[in-house]
C-alpha cells in the first residue's frame, strides 16, 4: 500500500483473498453487469449471472445490481433504493453489520465500487473491493468454481447517509462554486462531446472537470494504477480534500469508482450524482458544455 491510501481496509489484493477464502466471516460477491449497446436506450443492462455460474472465485455469491440494489420503480435503471428496500435485499444476500464484504467485478471495477458505495450510503463500512477483480485473479492462475453460491439470510439495518448520493438540484447548486469540484468519470471524448456514447445532449455538466475511470486502471490486469498517479490525476483538475466533490458519469456507475478512490485516499466530502447524465443530458433546462 502507498502513502496515498488512508483506508487500506477498503482495498484487498488477490493474494490476501486467496489466503482467506476459508474465513467464515467473509461475504464475497461478484457484482458484474454487462452494458450491451442499444440504439433505443443507449445501453441494455444484463446481469452477468451466466458468466458467474460458469466460473467465479470459490465461495462467492452474486449481486444483481438492478434486481437486488436498485429502485425497480424508478425510470433510471440503477437509481438508489430506499433504506427499507436496501436492508431487505442486503439481509437476503447474507449481509449484516458484522459481515466483512469483499466485492469484485468480472470486467471494470466500477460494478464492485457501485455496490461498495451503496453499502457505504446505508452505513456499512466493513466492505472492500478486490483489486483487479476476476481479471487479475485469473491472470494469476487462481482457482475458479462453477455453479452458484449463497449465504444464509440475515438482518441488515440501514443507517442512511443521504449526503453521499445527490440529485440534480444539489449538483446545480455547486456549479461554479470554488469550494466544490464536479468530476466526470467518462472518457475525454465524451466530456468534450467529440465522441463516445452520449446519454442525450453530448458533452458535460457545465464547469465540470474530467478524470476518466478507465485511465486509472491497468488495461491488462484491471487493477488500479499506482495510487500516487491517481492522486496526481485528481490534483491536476483541482479536486482537493478541502472541497465538496461530486462525481458523475452516465448513470452513477463509473462515478462510484471516482468516489471510492477519493474516499480511499482520505477525502471526506464526496458524493455521487446518482442518475448522472442519463438525467442531466435529457433536461434542456440544465446547463451543459462541449469542447475542450
Amino acid at each position: 500500500m502507498t502513502a496515498e491510501i488512508v483506508h487500506p481496509e477498503w482495498l484487498v489484493e488477490t493474494a490476501w483473498l486467496a489466503d482467506h477464502l476459508d474465513d467464515p466471516s467473509l461475504r464475497i460477491f461478484d457484482c458484474t453487469t454487462f452494458l450491451r449497446p442499444d440504439p433505443k436506450t443507449t445501453y441494455r443492462a444484463e446481469a452477468a449471472i451466466a458468466e458467474y455460474q460458469a466460473g467465479h472465485i470459490p465461495g462467492a455469491g452474486f449481486i444483481d445490481l438492478q434486481a437486488d440494489f436498485s429502485d425497480a420503480d424508478n425510470r433510471y435503471r440503477f437509481a438508489i433504493q430506499d433504506a427499507a428496500s436496501f436492508s431487505a435485499a442486503a439481509g437476503r444476500l447474507g449481509i449484516d453489520a458484522q459481515s466483512r464484504v469483499i466485492l469484485y467485478s468480472q470486467t471494470s471495477v466500477q460494478w464492485a465500487t457501485r455496490v461498495w458505495w451503496l453499502l457505504r450510503c446505508f452505513g456499512h463500512d466493513n466492505a472492500a473491493v478486490l483489486n483487479g477483480g476476476l481479471t487479475k485473479w485469473q491472470l494469476e492462475g487462481r482457482a475458479l468454481e462453477n455453479g452458484a453460491n449463497s449465504y444464509p439470510a440475515t438482518s441488515f439495518t440501514a443507517r442512511p447517509r443521504p449526503q453521499l448520493m445527490v440529485d440534480r438540484a444539489d449538483v446545480s447548486q455547486h456549479i461554479g462554486d470554488p469550494q466544490a469540484s464536479i468530476v466526470n468519470a467518462l472518457s475525454v471524448e465524451q466530456h468534450t462531446g467529440s465522441g463516445g456514447t452520449h446519454y442525450g445532449r453530448p458533452g458535460r455538466i457545465a464547469e465540470s472537470v474530467c478524470v476518466p475511470t478507465a485511465s486509472l486502471l491497468d488495461p491488462e490486469t484491471g487493477a488500479f494504477i499506482d495510487m500516487a498517479k491517481i492522486s496526481q490525476a485528481f490534483d491536476s483538475v483541482g479536486a482537493s480534500k478541502d472541497q465538496r466533490i461530486i462525481a458523475y458519469c452516465g448513470g452513477g456507475i463509473a462515478a462510484s469508482a471516482t468516489a471510492y478512490l477519493l474516499t480511499l485516499m482520505g477525502h471526506q466530502n464526496v458524493a455521487v450524482y446518482d442518475n448522472s447524465l442519463s438525467e442531466w443530458a435529457n433536461d434542456p433546462s440544465l446547463p451543459m458544455a462541449t469542447g475542450s
